[in-house]
C-alpha cells in the first residue's frame, strides 16, 4: 500500500491506496474552511498551524496499515510553502523510519489523476483544470507528457469566485455560495464584460471581470446595502461571464485538438452550472466529457495516492533528504513539470 499526504493549502488529508487493486483503503480530510471564513480567504500561517495539529491526528488512524506500506507520497509543489512544509516533514520522517521510498507529487497532476481514483487511467485527454490557484487547459498525452496549452494571466477561476463573494460579504469559500445564490438570480440583470472576448489570445484573465463586479457592488451601495436579490443577480451575472469566457477560449482549443476525451478537474469543477455548459460544448464538438466525483474535486490525498500508484510502477522515487518545497509559481505554457 501507499500512504499519501496532501497539505498544499487549507485541507489536511491522508489516504491509503492498495497498489495491486488501486482500491482506496482509507481516506480522511479535515477542512479548515471554518477557521479561515472570517478572513475571507486562506491565512497561510494559520493554515500551517492547523495542519500541524490535524495531520498527526489523521496519521494516528493509519498506523494499522504501516506494516503493509511500500511507499510514502506527498505533495511538494505547487502550493503555499509554509503549508507544504507540514506534509513534507511528516513524509520524510515516515519514509526514513519505515525505510521505504518517497514519491514527490505535483499537485496539479494529482488533480488530473483524481479522474482515475480506483480505476485505470484513460489517456490521452484534454483537461480543464479550474481551482483556487490555477486555470489551465492541459493536453495529457501520457503519465510522462503533459503540456499546458492555455493558462490564466492573473486570477484563477476559484480565486475570482472567492474574491467576488468577499466583495458581497458572502463568506468563504465563495464558489459554493455564489453557485447557490445564482440559482435565485437573474443572470442578465448586470452587464458584465466577458474577458478577452475580442482577443485572439488563447489564455484566461479574470482580474478585469473581478473589477467590474467591484464597480457593480459600489453602484448598489456596497455590500452592506445590497439586497439579497442584488447579490443573487450579481452572482448569476458573474457566473455567466466566467462560463462564457471559459467556453470561448475552450472552443478555440477544441477546434485545434483532435483528442476526443475532455475532462474538468479541480475544486471549481464542482460547479454544476459550468459542468452543464461543457456537456453542451462537448456534444457540439463530438467530445466525451469526464468529470470528477464531487467528493474528490477539491484538494485531497486520494488523488495524490492515485497518481502515486503510477509513479511507484515507474520507480519515481526521491531521497527523503533531498525533497524540495516548491511554492506557487505561474507557468504560462509548456510542459507541466
Amino acid at each position: 500500500m501507499i500512504l499519501s499526504i496532501e497539505s498544499s493549502c487549507d485541507d489536511s488529508s491522508i489516504s491509503i491506496t492498495e497498489i495491486a487493486t488501486k482500491k482506496l483503503i482509507y481516506h480522511k480530510k479535515i477542512s479548515q474552511e471554518a477557521e479561515h471564513s472570517c478572513y475571507g480567504g486562506v491565512v497561510p500561517e494559520l493554515a500551517s498551524r492547523l495542519h500541524a495539529v490535524a495531520l498527526p491526528k489523521i496519521l494516528e488512524e493509519t498506523k494499522p496499515y504501516f506494516n503493509k506500506l511500500k511507499a510514502i507520497a506527498v505533495t511538494n509543489q505547487p502550493g503555499l510553502g509554509i503549508t507544504l512544509l507540514e506534509g513534507i516533514a511528516m513524509s520524510k520522517t515516515l519514509a526514513v523510519i519505515l525505510d521505504i521510498p518517497l514519491i514527490p507529487v505535483h499537485h496539479l497532476k494529482g488533480h488530473i489523476y483524481s479522474l482515475f481514483i480506483e480505476k485505470e487511467a484513460t489517456l490521452p485527454l484534454l483537461v480543464l483544470l479550474i481551482s483556487g490557484g490555477h486555470t489551465q487547459v492541459i493536453r495529457v498525452e501520457s503519465f510522462e507528457r503533459m503540456e499546458i496549452l492555455a493558462t490564466s494571466m492573473d486570477d484563477s477561476v476559484g480565486e475570482s469566485f472567492d474574491k467576488t463573494a468577499k466583495m458581497m460579504g458572502l463568506g468563504y469559500p465563495g464558489g459554493p455560495l455564489i453557485e447557490a445564490l445564482a440559482l435565485q438570480g437573474d443572470e442578465d440583470r448586470f452587464d458584465l464584460p466577458v474577458p478577452l472576448r475580442n482577443s485572439s489570445l488563447i489564455a484566461f484573465s479574470l482580474s478585469g471581470l473581478k473589477n467590474a463586479v467591484r464597480l457593480k457592488v459600489e453602484a448598489c451601495g456596497g455590500k452592506e446595502k445590497m439586497s439579497e436579490q442584488d447579490k443573487a443577480d450579481l452572482s448569476a451575472s458573474f457566473q455567466k461571464a466566467v462560463k462564457l469566457h471559459l467556453l470561448q477560449k475552450s472552443k478555440k482549443i477544441f477546434a485545434k485538438e483532435q483528442i476526443k476525451d475532455f475532462a474538468i478537474v479541480g475544486g471549481a469543477s464542482a460547479n454544476k452550472y459550468i459542468r452543464n455548459a461543457y456537456e453542451k460544448l462537448c456534444a457540439e464538438f463530438d467530445k466525451t466529457l469526464h468529470v470528477v466525483p464531487l467528493e474528490y474535486c477539491s484538494d485531497n490525498a486520494a488523488m495524490i495516492g492515485r497518481y502515486a500508484l503510477d509513479a511507484y510502477d515507474k520507480k519515481e522515487f526521491i531521497d527523503p533528504h533531498e525533497i524540495d518545497i516548491i511554492s506557487t509559481k505561474k507557468q504560462q505554457s509548456g510542459m507541466l513539470l
